[in-house]
């Protein structure tokens, strides 16, 4: 008996420094990342940068800015996050709610969405430029906007799912006894349960279509302008910083630094306000 329990915390004490020994690893490996681009940004990063498109010779070391790239890539990203959340929500909801009974045939579904969140982004690329000829569509926000669609969807669709996996099925017992319809359920109370959830999964797929490069590689091309329209190409910000590391340039090697900053700032930006948003509808949830 006594050995067992020294044995047993033995196994806790072994754990927990595991444990411990991982987090400050990951907390150092993401310190110095961040440091490293700060490092090599701050002189480059200016005001001026945010706010101006490129002008002639930027990628030669000249005026301008990334302006171009940052709203290219809140159009691309906005643009795919609404199209995702239109065909991931009745998907995850229809998961949860219309088929409780079958459930081989949704952890098939399960299964197959795992394995689809895990191909890599640039096959997507490939996949989306395929399309783009077989529609007979150019390079352009639009093609942009359906490949970072593709790309998000298994990845919105999981991270609802977890969420709507958690809410007891007597809400939904109690509902339908009361006369609602399974369709009922799933809009009126499914979706209010897991609100906070669901926008959480919203702002992970967005950050993730935001940060990506590969799938919009072959399909969204890039301009040093602002679009106008959806048949037009689109800059984003790291097909910008890709393009300008590239270059032999100092000068522009450091501007690529300081986009990967204002990147990074996006990013957290996102994460923290799906924090506090997170936070805020959870008000709203049933115990």
């Amino acid at each position: 008996m006594i050995r067992n329990k020294k044995l047993k915390k033995a196994e806790e004490i072994f754990f927990k420094t595991v444990m411990i020994i991982s987090t400050t690893l990951i907390i150092l490996t993401l310190g110095y990342i961040i440091l490293s681009i700060f490092i090599k940004s701050i002189h480059a990063l200016s005001w001026e940068m945010i706010t101006r498109v490129p002008s002639g010779g930027y990628y030669y070391g000249k005026g301008g800015g990334i302006l171009n790239a940052i709203l290219g890539s809140l159009y691309l990203s906005v643009g795919a996050t609404l199209l995702s959340m239109l065909i991931s929500t009745p998907i995850a909801l229809y998961m949860n709610v219309h088929l409780t009974r079958r459930a081989r045939l949704v952890n098939f579904v399960r299964y197959l969405l795992d394995v689809i969140w895990g191909v890599p982004s640039i096959v997507y690329g490939a996949f989306g430029f395929t399309l783009m000829v077989f529609l007979g569509i150019h390079t352009s926000l639009l093609a942009g906007i359906i490949t970072v669609t593709l790309f998000i969807i298994p990845i919105m669709v999981r991270a609802m799912d977890e969420v709507l996996k958690t809410i007891p099925i007597g809400l939904m017992e109690s509902a339908l006894s009361l006369g609602s319809m399974k369709s009922e359920v799933a809009w009126r109370v499914y979706l209010r349960q897991a609100s906070s959830g669901i926008l959480t999964a919203v702002l992970l797929a967005f950050g993730r279509g935001f940060g990506d490069a590969a799938s919009v590689l072959f399909t969204a091309g890039y301009t040093d302008s602002i679009p106008t329209s959806l048949s037009e190409p689109v800059a984003t910000l790291p097909l910008s910083i890709f393009f300008q590391l590239a270059s032999p340039v100092p000068e522009v090697q450091e501007r690529a630094y300081a986009s990967a900053m204002v990147l990074t700032f996006i990013i957290l930006i996102i994460s923290i306000g799906s924090r506090v948003l997170t936070k805020k509808y959870l008000k709203n949830k049933i115990q």
